[in-house]
């Protein structure tokens, strides 16, 4: 018990350092930050990368007015646009090097009930675009007159049967015709982009794909202390299947790895966006610092030969969308991890399949946190039980080792010796109590994380004024419940703790973790207050069960 206790004081010294760390991040003096605009810097950096083959990620080359780097990011000339929009996805694609610029998410509004889209890609409010092509020798994207501008046929595309095609068409002059598809299919938030390649000129010619992601880094990283979330870059190896990248690691240092397959991504909370090259391929992945400001993480391809006369085609995969594990499983081995449970995942992912399980029951995620919360207590049963039981043992004890104290006073060796006879004696384990709490706690984390990091909770709705399990609980209920239930927890469970300071923190205890309660999404709320009831009922089970033994429990 006396052990418990410790950890809840610690817990309490942590509470009052992250509100103080959280008071300075949100009022305490800020560093002043010289930032350049986001037209100058890219007058300056365009971020492609390097038109020789195998070589490490340039600059484009800015001799030339024809050159993109040497244009405003923000192009208001809506013929150089093409708009894309499907049931999934509302696209915008820049014919200068066929990027995409921006991508809204069609069935994910930014708030609950609202009618506009959640912005994952975009060119206005920090810069965060898809840019792709075909660099090398003889790779457009290489040419000394800046990237290719593209043509197309028309400048709107709707999807209206279950696959769209918007082909995007470039020629040389020496007879280099390249056609860049991209492929929508109903439901999907995945673009498959298809580089259609003929070779008419005299020559064998040579060039290799790439694909990147370019943005901004003075973006807020989307979480706090209470609900912390990861907002950056990542990628994944035939070795390391997820990697996180900060923006951090791309100004220290640039990424160079080369392996089968692989993928690249920007992460936010509950959405990303990733490049999927070809998985039969090996391919390059790599990031940069461009302009002092925008990260860039890109992928490059195997150079590709293309003989005189002859045609190829190659392709490469973008997602832009929520982190759903099946379909991210699906596209790229490792990419699901970027519902990143840490160390945990291994647990997280069965309670997850769990939780999704009793969802497709009873049709609400509110319901099925209620549910799982009182399977997993009930599992853990025993533990809890023998937990209790050991507690009660320690506490019976008290009066024995108080003589003991009274009996050798400073002498701690002979208390030490003397404690564990009595122990041994007793049949008490003094580490009883701790070590059910121990492996109980995995399986708590592990759930926490579940709640924290499933798109499946966003815009969720529960029940009465719980209308968004994903946010803070609009009027403070369920955080002042959980204290309630906390505070019961302490007055059905007496402590030998004498000392008036002590008593008086534990007392404040309740009112401190309510107050700790006050940031977190109403599902994981709900979650502690079920876990709290559920374990006032089995600790009222289980000291009844100890009276009728005999045993004391107060």
């Amino acid at each position: 018990m006396e052990s418990q206790r410790s950890f809840l004081l610690i817990g309490l010294a942590l509470v009052s350092f992250l509100l103080w760390q959280q008071w300075q991040k949100d009022y305490g003096p800020q560093p002043v930050k010289q930032v350049q605009s986001e037209q100058s810097a890219q007058m300056q950096d365009d971020g492609v990368p390097s038109a020789d083959v195998g070589a490490d990620v340039q600059d484009m080359p800015n001799n030339s007015g024809d050159i993109p780097g040497m244009e405003p990011v923000v192009q208001k000339n809506q013929n150089r646009m093409v708009h894309v929009q499907t049931d999934a996805l509302n696209i915008q694609i820049d014919l200068r090097g066929g990027d995409v610029v921006s991508a809204n998410l069609q069935d994910f509004p930014v708030t609950q009930g609202s009618e506009e889209t959640y912005s994952m890609l975009r060119q206005q409010g920090g810069l965060y675009i898809a840019q792709s092509g075909l660099i090398g020798r003889n790779g457009p994207d290489s040419n000394s007159q800046g990237r290719p501008r593209y043509a197309t046929e028309q400048n709107e595309y709707v999807l209206e049967g279950g696959t769209l095609e918007v082909p995007l068409v470039w020629q040389s002059k020496e007879g280099i015709r390249v056609v860049k598809t991209f492929v929508f299919e109903k439901g999907s938030h995945t673009v498959k982009v298809n580089y259609s390649v003929t070779n008419n000129t005299g020559n064998a010619i040579s060039f290799q794909q790439f694909g990147q992601f370019k943005q901004t880094t003075e973006v807020p990283d989307g979480g706090n202390m209470f609900m912390p979330t990861y907002r950056g870059a990542a990628y994944g190896t035939e070795d390391d299947q997820y990697t996180k990248y900060t923006f951090d690691d791309i100004e220290d240092k640039n990424l160079k790895k080369t392996t089968p397959a692989g993928w690249v991504g920007m992460l936010e909370h509950y959405f990303v966006s990733a490049w999927v090259p070809p998985t039969q391929k090996t391919n390059e992945l790599y990031s940069k610092l461009s302009a002092n400001q925008y990260a860039i993480i890109g992928f490059k391809g195997e150079p590709v030969t293309v003989n005189a006369g002859d045609s190829t085609t190659i392709s490469a995969d973008l997602y832009v969308g929520p982190k759903d594990q099946e379909t991210l499983a699906n596209l790229a081995r490792g990419l699901d991890l970027t519902v990143d449970y840490g160390i945990l995942w291994w647990i997280s992912q069965s309670l997850f399949s769990l939780l999704k399980f009793l969802h497709s029951v009873v049709g609400n995620w509110g319901v099925a946190i209620i549910l799982i919360t009182v399977l997993v207590k009930g599992v853990m049963y025993p533990l809890t039980k023998k937990q209790y039981e050991s507690m009660a043992r320690l506490r019976n004890l008290a009066p024995k080792m108080q003589q003991l104290k009274e009996r050798f006073g400073d002498d701690r060796q002979k208390m030490s010796q003397a404690m564990m006879e009595l122990y041994k004696k007793e049949k008490v384990n003094p580490m009883g109590g701790c070590l059910p709490l121990i492996l109980q706690m995995p399986i708590f984390l592990a759930l926490y994380w579940v709640l924290l990091e499933s798109v499946e909770l966003r815009h969720a709705d529960f029940a009465l004024w719980i209308t968004d399990l994903s946010v803070k609980d609009p009027f403070f209920v369920l955080p002042v419940l959980t204290g309630a239930s906390m505070w019961l927890l302490q007055k059905l469970q007496p402590t030998t703790v004498t000392d008036p300071m002590q008593q008086k923190i534990m007392q404040f205890m309740p009112v401190a973790m309510s107050v700790f309660f006050l940031w977190f999404p109403a599902g994981l709320v709900l979650y502690w207050l079920v876990s709290n009831i559920i374990t006032l009922i089995q600790a009222k089970l289980i000291y009844a069960s100890m009276e009728k033994r005999g045993l004391k429990t107060k």
